[in-house]
Formats: structure tokens, sequence, C-alpha cells
């Protein structure tokens, strides 16, 4: 079973993530199904598009926008599926929906998408944890690295960009190549990135 544009993927453990582990007990953390932040990210996908050329397998872990598994209600009150639904195990997504995907244990970023690691502002007197649009680029792609923009490089990036992931226990901000807008140099140590416990429990 294949789409002719579009992969089909299964949610990994559910549609949302909705507990967190404390000690030896489970935490509830969320009740509602329109809170996106809770939404699971993590899918398998299991076909390809026939008409779309990609490097993205059968069997992949791929990394998705949030609304492909979001459930809503109607005006009338009823709960409603994304129209990306196929059935409850099973979704269609496109391409450009997909930002990260993993093979060989590899995670490699799909089309123009990055990922930015937030980093702490070490002044103290300011109120404001992180630098704002500053980050460690930690996962890239072709268009950056022709740009002379490498991983692990400090750099600069648009406002209102700060659309977090959480990708094995770390903090990250997905955007666009076109987002990264300066590249201050290499990272030296001397910037300590932000992750917050929830995001390492997760």
């Amino acid at each position: 079973m294949n789409g002719l544009f579009n992969f089909i993927i299964s949610p990994i453990d559910g549609r949302y993530n909705n507990t967190k582990k404390v000690g030896d007990s489970e935490l509830i953390v969320n009740t509602s199904i329109e809170e996106f932040v809770y939404i699971n990210r993590m899918a398998k996908v299991i076909s390809t598009p026939t008409a779309i050329c990609t490097n993205i397998k059968e069997g992949d872990t791929v990394v998705v926008h949030h609304n492909i598994f979001r459930r809503w209600y109607d005006v009338r009150g009823n709960e409603r599926n994304s129209r990306n639904y196929f059935t409850e195990d099973l979704y269609f997504c496109p391409l450009d929906q997909i930002y990260l995907y993993k093979n060989k244990n590899n995670w490699q970023t799909n089309l123009d998408y990055c990922f930015v690691s937030p980093i702490r502002d070490i002044d103290e007197s300011k109120v404001e944890i992180l630098k704002p649009q500053q980050g460690i680029l930690k996962y890239s792609n072709n268009i950056l690295t022709n740009l002379d923009v490498h991983i692990d490089d400090l750099v600069g990036f648009n406002p209102m960009r700060e659309w977090e992931f959480v990708i094995d226990g770390q903090l990250l901000y997905c955007m666009k190549s076109k987002d990264i807008v300066i590249k201050y140099g290499e990272s030296k140590g001397n910037q300590t990135e932000y992750n917050p416990s929830w995001a390492q429990s997760s």
C-alpha cells in the first residue's frame, strides 16, 4: 500500500505524549486533545510515495508536524481527526511536513529544514534565561553547508522561529535555512546549551 504523493506513517507510542515518568510513578500532564505541545511528533514510515524520489525509506523514524496526529472539535463540539487521518494507526504525510528522518541511527534533515540548540545568557543581570535569536546549529543541510555554515557553529536566526522539538532528550528549535541570518563562528565551548529537565526526561 503506497500513496502517490504522500508517505504513510504511524505514530510511535500513540498520538499524544500525555504522561511523564517521575520516579516509579507516571504523572498525567495533559488531558486536552487541543494542546499541541503534547502531540506526538515521532512516527515510523510504513510506505513511501510512488511519485516522489526521496532518501526517506520504509521503516525510518521521522519527526513530523504536530497537526498530522492532532484531534480537534468542530463548531458542534464533535471530535474530529485531522485531514491526514487514514486509520487509527495510519496517517498520510506530505514530504514538506517531515523535518528529520533517521536511518542507520543517524538523524538527517529533510528539504531545507535545520535545528538549532538554544543557549543560556551568561549575563545574570538579565531576566531572560536564553540568548535571544542565538543558538548552536545541531542538524544542518546542504544549503547551509554550501554557505559555510556548519554543525556546532554559533548562529543567529530570525525572531519568532523558536518552534520547540525534543530530539533524543535535547530541546531544539526547528527552522528553515533562510531563517539563519548570521554566523558568529564556531562554538568555542563558552556558550552553554539550554536543556531543561522536562526536555531531558522526554
